[in-house]
This record gives structure tokens, sequence and C-alpha cells, in this order.
């Protein structure tokens, strides 16, 4: 199985079509998984008891594969949404794999210290190998 992290940006989409060309020509399943949070409310009250944040990571989730793998893949792909911070989520989603692949941002070394790194946390922290997917910096 190839778990790949998808979260509609260009980098990701890459990841994407990467894994299933990947899992097509190794005829591995292919399990793309979007991680999902609430927004923060910096101590602020808001109300989102009329918003599916899950539902809406599954409808961009189930987009994406579609457009990046068409109606009909070739490979037989398992579309994950899980709550959680990537970070987290992708490693764990990946502990039975034989690959994981996530797209890099290409933030750069310092935007990358401050922000955090998706693939930099799954390189150190996945139990199977794993391949970021560089996307030219613009």
């Amino acid at each position: 199985m190839i778990v790949v992290g998808v979260d509609g940006s260009e980098a990701s989409k890459a990841a994407l079509r990467w894994a299933a060309r990947q899992a097509e020509l190794t005829g591995a399943e292919l399990r793309p998984v979007q991680a999902w949070r609430p927004p923060p409310t910096y101590g602020i009250p808001v109300d989102y008891s009329d918003t599916d944040f899950e539902e809406h990571t599954r409808e961009n989730l189930r987009r994406t594969v579609e457009e990046m793998l068409g109606e009909h893949p070739k490979v037989s792909a398992a579309p994950q949404v899980v709550e959680g911070h990537p970070s987290s989520v992708l490693p764990a989603a990946a502990r039975d794999a034989d690959l994981l692949v996530v797209g890099s941002h290409g933030r750069g070394a310092f935007k990358g210290m401050l922000l955090g790194s998706v693939s930099q946390h799954c390189v150190q922290h996945a139990t199977c190998p794993v391949l970021v997917v560089r996307t030219p910096i613009r």
C-alpha cells in the first residue's frame, strides 16, 4: 500500500500523481489521506455547529483525487480523511504501508523552521520509506 498526503496544494497534487503512477507500476493500493482540524478560535467563542469540517475535507479530497487521477483511475484508491495535524496523521496512516509520499511546499529552510515542516516530520517519524516530491519554488 502507498499512502500519499493530500491537502489540495500543487505540491500534494504532484505527490498524488507520482504515488498513483508508482501504485500502477507495482500493483499497490493507493491511499490518499487528508487531515483536517477545526479552525483555531484564539479564545473567542465561535459557533461552528452548522459546519461539517470532516465532510468538507472529504469532498475536497474526492475532487482532488478525481482531478489528478480521472473519473476511472487505473489504480485502486481508497481515500481517507482523518482528524488531526498532518504531521501526526500521515505517519500513523502509513504505519503498515510500503511507502509514504508527501509533497514539499518548497518554502525554504528558514520559513520551514518557522512554520514547521510536515514532510520533515514524516521523514523522521514514519515507520516506512518516505518519498518527498518537490515542486519548483515560485
